[in-house]
């Protein structure tokens, strides 16, 4: 089986991704990014789309700054979500539900669905806390 890092060279052979030098600038405005709006999303008295919405954007810049810290971009947000196997060891189940999270986002800001499902967005939350630690986990760029 390839490594992860072979699996993220592969994806950018196929114009999935983009090699591009990691910024501790960027990872470390990521990462806020996702530690301002997490405490948000738990905010009850926010709206349930708003709180979803909050949760996504904290998940989708942790797997960002996971991505760059391996020296990568995607233009597509889907595959910042699916390389979460190689950048983080992050469980199938659990990007793939991040991976649903992202389609369920684009029919509520696109198709004008509403969102209301506290439990979705409480299981959101927590996976985006476990993404959390993980991507804490790597350490400073180009450790």
């Amino acid at each position: 089986m390839s490594s992860a890092q072979e699996q993220l060279q592969n994806l950018q052979k196929i114009g999935k991704l983009k090699a591009e030098p990691p910024s501790q600038t960027e990872f470390d405005g990521l990462v806020m990014s996702a530690k301002r709006k997490l405490p948000d999303a738990e905010n009850t008295a926010l709206s349930p789309d708003s709180r979803f919405i909050l949760a996504y954007d904290a998940a989708h810049s942790l797997a960002l700054a996971a991505l760059r810290w391996h020296g990568y971009r995607s233009e597509a947000r889907y595959i910042v979500l699916q390389v979460l196997a190689h950048t983080v060891s992050f469980p199938t189940a659990k990007w793939r539900f991040l991976d649903d999270c992202h389609q369920k986002r684009n029919a509520a800001l696109y198709d004008g669905q509403c969102f209301d499902d506290e439990q979705l967005i409480k299981e959101l939350i927590a996976v985006t806390k476990e993404l959390q630690v993980a991507v804490a986990a790597l350490g400073p760029v180009g450790s």
